[in-house]
């Protein structure tokens, strides 16, 4: 046999491509990868054969054309073999060889998380969770709650009244809505309407204002009301409860106070603070260096709203709180732009993973 030399390899590939070319199935085709690369009576090892005969001066060349025709055809053979396989895949297949794609995964909203936690608290204190319409008549959302025609504390409120009004579900005269709710008291108004003393519940929802968006404020917002009505209910029960909600919502070692203010539904009525967990009522950044931090306002069911519902103020007493959800939102995360909430950025909702 003769040494193999360039033209042979040239050959012999050539012999490669034209049997692989002419091969039916995979099956054929490795033989024919067999017959000039396997280990036994294939043409590379009838080359490297050689080597052990041949003159010292011969060896290196034919080792290096044996290597090349080898190398040569390893890498037609692997050609070959991605367009088989990329020929007998189905359209639209796919390849489980693939590391898997993880999905992104959605998160619940800073709001709603902090509400849910917040119904949670109130339930296990006995509360139960009522809701009611957003749309509200006069009525209920300010008369019924010692706010008539000419008090000022419609003023306070900004209202978004409805260019024209819309009549209820019962077509009643009174029943004709208005408005947009200001606060969802009128939740706990039409509760009592409807239900006799002990009553245990917090309402939270959506509620409206005049107010320009802002960093604190927003024309809407989230509330959660709370009412306790019963024969005996005092002052220290709604301090007991809404200590209890303070220390399990931000700290257990949170304290609360009560400054006096005015609402036309309570008497007395107070401005609820607690201690600022993150001083632990030092003062600092957060609580303007006062120790305390503002949540809401409470106070005592003014007889009025009890007489307007049909209540004995003689016989029940209650309490009634209101805490802003986005406040308890803000406080908690140190979120310092209300708008935050509202704009979707996945770059913030995405701190909130659990």
């Amino acid at each position: 046999m003769s040494l193999p030399d360039q033209a042979s390899v040239t050959a012999q590939l050539a012999a490669f491509t034209a049997d692989l070319a002419q091969a039916g199935s995979l099956r054929d085709a490795q033989a024919v990868r067999d017959r000039f690369l396997g280990r036994k009576n294939s043409v590379v090892a009838s080359w490297m054969a050689m080597i052990g005969g041949a003159p010292p001066a011969d060896k290196k060349a034919i080792g290096q054309r044996a290597n090349e025709l080898k190398q040569a055809i390893e890498a037609l053979w692997s050609e070959y073999q991605a367009r088989a396989e990329q020929n007998s895949r189905p359209a639209g297949a796919i390849d489980v060889t693939l590391p898997g794609r993880v999905p992104p995964l959605g998160r619940r909203h800073p709001l709603t998380l902090v509400r849910d936690r917040m119904e949670a608290i109130f339930t296990r204190m006995g509360f139960a969770i009522v809701e009611g319409p957003e749309v509200e008549d006069e009525w209920h959302c300010f008369d019924a709650l010692n706010m008539p025609a000419e008090h000022p504390a419609r003023d306070m409120q900004d209202t978004l009244y409805l260019a024209a009004p819309v009549v209820g579900e019962s077509g009643r005269p009174d029943d004709t809505r208005t408005m947009l709710r200001t606060h969802t008291s009128s939740i706990q108004v039409r509760y009592m309407q409807a239900h006799e003393p002990p009553i245990r519940i917090v309402a939270p929802g959506r509620v409206y204002r005049r107010d320009d968006l802002d960093l604190t404020h927003t024309p809407m917002f989230s509330q959660m009301e709370g009412l306790a009505v019963g024969e005996g209910i005092s002052l220290a029960d709604l301090k007991g409860t809404l200590t209890a909600f303070a220390r399990e919502m931000f700290s257990p070692s949170a304290r609360v106070r009560f400054r006096p203010s005015f609402f036309p539904y309570t008497e007395p009525s107070a401005e609820i603070d607690i201690s600022c967990w993150q001083c632990d009522g030092g003062g600092c950044p957060m609580c303007k260096r006062t120790g305390w931090i503002e949540i809401g306002g409470c106070g005592m069911v003014h007889p009025a709203v009890f007489e307007a519902v049909g209540y004995d103020p003689e016989r029940y007493t209650g309490f009634a709180f209101g805490i802003g959800i986005e406040r308890v939102t803000i406080l908690r995360h140190r979120v310092q732009d209300i708008r935050l909430f509202f704009e979707n950025d996945l770059r913030f909702l995405e701190q909130f993973p659990y």
